[in-house]
């Protein structure tokens, strides 16, 4: 479970990202955050995986309360939330297999868990058959699988996906769109940060709106959540 309470989130040169942002989501959802550029969504995203702490108020990611979590728990908290990027964050000289396996060693997984986690997640994303392969033989959209399933390599609980579709076209953005959907139908929790309103719209989940550091929408299906509790 993800929870904001009263966030503020103020750097050190005085921009205040976060004015007090107060949100939930629970185990299994799927939930969009969407905003304009600059609005507070990738200081959330900092917040969630223990980048960055917040300046008041609590955030509570899958047990660890971020506002006081200690170093030596950061590496666990992280294998319980995964981060798909916009721009892949792929390593060019190692092999799809590889990429996935590095992160996974990354934080601390064992050479078994390994050896049986990789095919898996490749199998699910659909390159099972590419694991030789590397980077940059792959389409844009093989790369942006590549990068659900290295994110999906420690099993996390959670998962961020970061304009997953940002530099796609229309057609392997709604398949990245539906992969994302079936690893929901899975279990994990699921959170899209995204500015392409008309993907969102296309899907029928909740969807959170963030402007200027503050909350201002948060519906599912045409009502609103904050009325409806």
């Amino acid at each position: 479970m993800i929870e904001f309470k009263n966030v503020k989130k103020t750097y050190v040169e005085g921009n205040k990202a976060l004015r007090g942002v107060s949100m939930q989501i629970e185990d299994g959802e799927f939930c969009f955050l969407v905003g304009p550029s600059g609005s507070g969504k990738s200081t959330i995203i900092k917040l969630i995986t223990g980048e960055l702490r917040p300046t008041s108020g609590s955030v509570h990611v899958n047990g660890y309360s971020l506002e006081r979590i200690r170093r030596r728990e950061v590496p666990y908290l992280r294998r319980t939330v995964g981060v798909v990027f916009q721009d892949f964050r792929l390593i060019d000289n190692m092999t799809v297999y590889e990429n996935v396996a590095f992160a996974m060693r990354v934080v601390g997984a064992r050479a078994q868990e390994i050896r049986e986690r990789v095919p898996y997640v490749l199998d699910l994303v659909g390159l099972e058959t590419k694991s030789r392969r590397r980077p940059g033989e792959l389409s844009g959209g093989e790369q942006q699988r590549l990068g659900s399933a290295r994110a999906l390599g420690n099993n996390p609980s959670t998962l961020i996906a970061d304009e997953p579709t940002g530099n796609l076209d229309p057609a392997r953005s709604m398949e990245i769109m539906t992969l994302l959907q079936e690893i929901n139908n899975l279990g994990t929790t699921m959170l899209v940060v995204t500015h392409e309103h008309n993907l969102v719209e296309h899907f029928a989940n909740r969807v959170i709106t963030i402007e200027d550091g503050l909350i201002t929408s948060d519906r599912m299906d045409g009502l609103n959540v904050y009325e409806d509790q």
